[in-house]
């Protein structure tokens, strides 16, 4: 057991792997603050930083960008690659799948669905939501929406009082195909202006970034991340089979609902703010696993690591490729983590 979980002599040390993750993030972070329409120095940011710190910030227009615009769309870059890349790790070890991520249980087709219904049919339906939740109103619909159907999906994969992996993997496909359905008619009934608004929040984006809602998505994924980290040693003895977990003292059918919970709150919150951004719950892990093993110990803190880096390098990208206008978000963490995914597959091949 002890070699499956760690591998050979030639994966990377835990300290380096999480080390190289932190270094990533912090590169990805500096790279987000300096670049964009409105360009800053790394001198610059660096005095904004010192004023910062030392309460004298001047209302100088570098500060003014980077407080109000970029730190808040930074932070909710970190909170969105975090969920994604740790949450892909969870649905991986739960399905003991490579190829699975968060989307299998609905979460993100449960979103798209309601932002879908709140756009076409929202004012038709509930004509004083936007009178009471404002801005909210799209965030809470599709909030709702993804708990909604990742329960759904949970229920259905119950079969004599325990979690039937197999049965969850179908019905999280047969319902995401059905949300697909329901957004592709909303889309027919849709307005020119209602189907912009479906398509950009389909497409992704970090542009919606406000204080108020990145303290909201902040404080919920670091409450799911450090839970699902916790995790770690029940993934890996169920990756040894559900019945050797068991008979290991693992509560198999605890850890299944902790880890649908964690992953349906962190996406749900990340998706219902930033839209659809695909592809980091599934390169996120694979990248980890590949340098440092199976082990879920630093795989599920590493995922979440490098996650944040990927969206914070491609939304860095998405800034400034076609400045002023934005490219989509989730485009282009497609466009960029699938060549790099390919490239990791083709070095470590021999490795999985």
């Amino acid at each position: 057991m002890k070699a499956a979980l760690h591998g050979d002599h030639r994966r990377w040390p835990a300290a380096l792997v999480l080390g190289a993750g932190v270094l990533l993030l912090a590169l990805s972070f500096v790279a987000g603050s300096a670049r964009g329409a409105y360009a800053i120095s790394p001198l610059q940011l660096w005095n904004v930083l010192l004023d910062m710190l030392g309460g004298s910030a001047q209302p100088t227009p570098e500060h003014l960008v980077f407080m109000n615009i970029r730190l808040p769309r930074l932070l909710l870059g970190v909170a969105a690659g975090a969920a994604l890349g740790m949450s892909g790790a969870l649905m991986q070890g739960l399905f003991r799948n490579p190829l699975a991520d968060p989307g299998l249980i609905g979460v993100s087709s449960g979103a798209a669905l309601a932002a879908g219904m709140a756009i076409v049919l929202g004012s038709l339906w509930f004509p004083d939501m936007p009178r009471t939740l404002g801005s909210w109103t799209l965030v809470a619909a599709a909030f709702a929406g993804s708990l909604l159907v990742t329960m759904l999906v949970y229920a259905l994969s119950q079969q004599d009082g325990a979690t039937r992996v197999g049965l969850m993997l179908l019905a999280g496909v047969a319902i995401n195909a059905l949300a697909g359905a329901g957004l592709g008619y909303l889309t027919f009934l849709a307005t020119d202006e209602q189907l912009r608004n479906i398509q950009f929040w389909l497409l992704g984006s970090l542009g919606g970034a406000r204080w108020s809602a990145v303290a909201l998505v902040l404080s919920v994924v670091t409450a799911a991340v450090g839970s699902g980290i916790a995790l770690a040693r029940p993934l890996n003895a169920i990756a040894l089979g559900e019945a050797q977990a068991a008979l290991l003292g693992v509560p198999v059918e605890r850890i299944k609902r902790l880890a649908v919970l964690l992953t349906a709150l962190s996406v749900g919150a990340v998706t219902a703010t930033t839209g659809i951004i695909g592809f980091i719950g599934l390169v996120a892990p694979h990248c980890v696993r590949l340098v440092a093993g199976p082990d879920h110990r630093v795989v599920l803190p590493g995922s979440a690591l490098f996650g944040a880096a990927l969206v914070l390098a491609a939304d860095s990208v998405a800034r400034t490729m076609v400045k002023p206008a934005e490219l989509p978000l989730g485009v282009l963490t497609a466009f960029v983590g699938v060549p790099f995914f390919l490239l990791l597959l083709r070095h470590f091949r021999s490795r999985i």
